[in-house]
């Protein structure tokens, strides 16, 4: 099928290229959509606490299109793709959706929660750059670039289970945190069980099919507009999966419960580290390739978008004021014209 889609594609002219790929992101963004929902709706039929739902499974659901999209890349031969789609969905999550969840209703926040979180949001993005240096080789960093191996990715993995075990604990700790959030802004699917798993399955096979139509429309269009595959990844195919965040910050935040979302953004960059890129760089012998330019300009506006969150976590004090959607907006735009600079 991918050796079919390919070839087909290569005859396409670039305006339907372009089609394809906004059919194949909006498709993914729906499928990850009604994943979610019925995701919630099976776990309450089981009994688990609103709050682990929305501390694990809605983060979880949302970054499937990036885990879908980055898996296939890596094992289709385009790593670049695969950490590109990891590291400029951090950069957009963060910068773009956050800053827009922040700018429609600004966001009351518990510190306590946010900082936990927030710690750990901004010490995956270090742990991601620090996997990525040749640490036997500092040189080679901005001439031949690095690589995240494919141990590296299992270690990613191991995390990813320890951060969602801690999740669980944390939520216990204190519950109730979300709840009401998550009441507002959730429909429950009150179909049988059986329709419930049915519908999960058909969603989750619609993201997978929808990544395979995604990746060589990509290819495609990358080699037509003669840009890097990296580059691509980490912005077309970067905000085409951060759809399913992008809705949900969007109808969280006119619903008066941002904070919901600020909660699904940050768990959201976590697992794009470990998830993501952990689970493109496990299913590679080679693990993924960090070209040159990711050190000198995508791993640093990473970083700075983080820092920058999380400035304005520290300076305010029950509510995130709406500059700091400003600031984070402007860093994303900046950051997205500035890409197509350092090929």
């Amino acid at each position: 099928m991918d050796e079919f889609l390919h070839n087909s594609f290569q005859a396409f002219p670039l305006p339907l290229l372009i089609l394809v790929i906004v059919a194949s992101i909006l498709c993914l963004g729906k499928a990850a959509d009604v994943l979610v929902d019925e995701a919630v709706s099976l776990s309450l039929r089981w009994g688990v606490p609103k709050m682990i739902i929305g501390a694990t499974l809605v983060s979880l659901g949302t970054t499937l299109p990036e885990v879908s999209v980055s898996v296939l890349s890596a094992l289709e031969g385009n790593p670049g793709i695969a950490l590109g789609n990891a590291v400029g969905s951090i950069i957009c999550d963060t910068g773009l959706i956050l800053g827009i969840a922040i700018l429609i209703s600004p966001p009351s926040i518990d510190k306590r929660l946010v900082n936990r979180q927030g710690w750990i949001q901004v010490g995956a993005g270090f742990l991601l750059v620090l996997a990525a240096i040749p640490w036997f080789d500092l040189g080679s960093m901005f001439t031949t670039g690095g690589r995240i191996t494919q141990l590296t990715g299992f270690v990613f993995l191991a995390l990813l289970l320890q951060y969602i075990y801690l999740s669980i604990r944390w939520s216990r700790s204190k519950p109730g945190e979300l709840e009401e959030g998550l009441d507002d802004t959730t429909e429950i699917d009150t179909s049988s069980l059986v329709i419930v798993i049915i519908k999960l399955v058909i969603a989750i096979t619609v993201v997978i099919l929808s990544s395979q139509v995604l990746i060589p429309a990509v290819e495609i269009t990358a080699k037509i507009l003669y840009i890097p595959d990296a580059i691509i990844g980490a912005t077309l195919v970067a905000f085409g999966t951060s759809l399913p965040e992008l809705v949900t910050a969007i109808q969280a935040s006119r619903r008066g419960h941002s904070e919901l979302a600020i909660g699904n953004i940050i768990g959201a960059d976590i697992l794009n580290v470990l998830f993501v890129s952990g689970a493109a760089a496990a299913v590679t012998s080679n693990g993924l390739e960090a070209p040159v330019n990711f050190f000198q300009f995508y791993f640093p506006a990473m970083i700075l978008v983080l820092l920058v969150f999380r400035a304005g976590i520290a300076m305010s004090k029950d509510t995130i004021k709406r500059p700091i959607g400003v600031i984070l907006l402007i860093i994303y735009l900046i950051a997205t014209v500035a890409g197509y600079f350092f090929k």
